[in-house]
């Protein structure tokens, strides 16, 4: 099944890449795309006038951060196919049909995985450590395997967009899209993708401080997604912090010192701890309950008329 390129959206978000955008939107447009939505985070070198020259329509973002800029062109794009990708020559064009074609069989995302066929030098080793535990992370808070939640070259519907409740405003972004799309329980294809070194400007991402809070992102969303694993490993680390203190109070007590106050404390941690890890066990139940529901809803609607 062949889609139609006139109904695809190359989405880039840029950011001091005039080295790379000009090549990039150049490719895509000798592949016969011809709708390039460029969203600018106001770069300060050439990237803005690079992109007018290779093609591509070019809007500057109002806000700030990655995650605005696409959640801002998401808003404007009229296309029913949606291709994002970043500027930096990272990413080829050549996949882009791989990409896409999933969509035109009836899937709602596709994700493009960087670790298959990463090319030498691309990841250093501390990033590529961290892409797999994030990933790891991610499959352990949300139950589904998507290999690589931080890629930016995803395909979308418009429809799949329209679902998603995108709030996330820096390079968390893909980890929301990952979380929103399993959470409403789209179609996700996973494909391998070539991933090359960065040719441009130095990558923007902090491992340390992005990391973090990506971390962060995967644990909260987790409440609406997972609340079972929210709640639980609170529950866990409340439950084990007054194990501890019970522990100490235990050998306190056997030298004849007792340590009332602190007794009290380890009685309410492991009681509040058994109590938060119950109320995540009940989200669970009535998360599933609320899916079921959904569904039967959607398995009861009539069909929608052909026009």
């Amino acid at each position: 099944m062949k889609f139609n390129k006139d109904e695809v959206c190359i989405l880039i978000p840029t950011l001091n890449e005039s080295l790379t955008v000009g090549p990039v939107i150049k490719d895509f447009r000798s592949l016969g795309y011809t709708h390039i939505l460029v969203i600018d985070g106001r770069s300060s070198d050439n990237t803005v006038k690079n992109a007018r020259e290779a093609g591509a329509l070019v809007r500057t973002q109002s806000g700030k951060g990655k995650g605005n800029a696409i959640i801002e062109a998401f808003e404007v794009i009229e296309q029913p196919y949606i291709l994002m990708l970043d500027g930096d020559g990272t990413y080829s064009a050549k996949d882009a049909e791989k990409m896409l074609t999933p969509l035109s069989l009836g899937f709602d995302q596709v994700i493009g995985d960087r670790l298959i066929n990463a090319e030498e030098g691309s990841f250093s080793h501390l990033n590529l450590f961290g892409n797999h535990m994030l990933n790891l992370f991610f499959k352990l808070a949300h139950s589904r395997d998507l290999h690589d939640i931080l890629s930016g070259y995803r395909a979308f519907t418009k429809l799949s967009i329209q679902q998603m409740n995108l709030k996330e405003t820096g390079f968390e972004i893909e980890t929301e899209m990952s979380v929103e799309a399993v959470r409403n329980g789209q179609r996700i294809m996973v494909v391998p993708i070539r991933y090359s070194r960065r040719p441009g400007t130095p990558t923007k991402l902090s491992p340390f401080h992005d990391g973090i809070r990506i971390v962060t992102t995967i644990y909260r969303l987790a409440r609406v997604n997972n609340p079972l694993f929210y709640f639980g490993i609170m529950g866990l680390f409340t439950t084990l912090l007054g194990i501890l203190t019970g522990v100490y109070v235990l050998l306190e007590w056997f030298r004849h010192v007792e340590h009332i106050p602190l007794t009290i404390l380890t009685v309410l941690l492991i009681v509040v701890g058994i109590e938060i890890f119950m109320f995540g066990m009940i989200s669970d139940m009535l998360l599933v309950f609320h899916r079921e529901i959904i569904r039967e809803i959607q398995l009861n609607q009539p069909p929608r008329q052909l026009k």
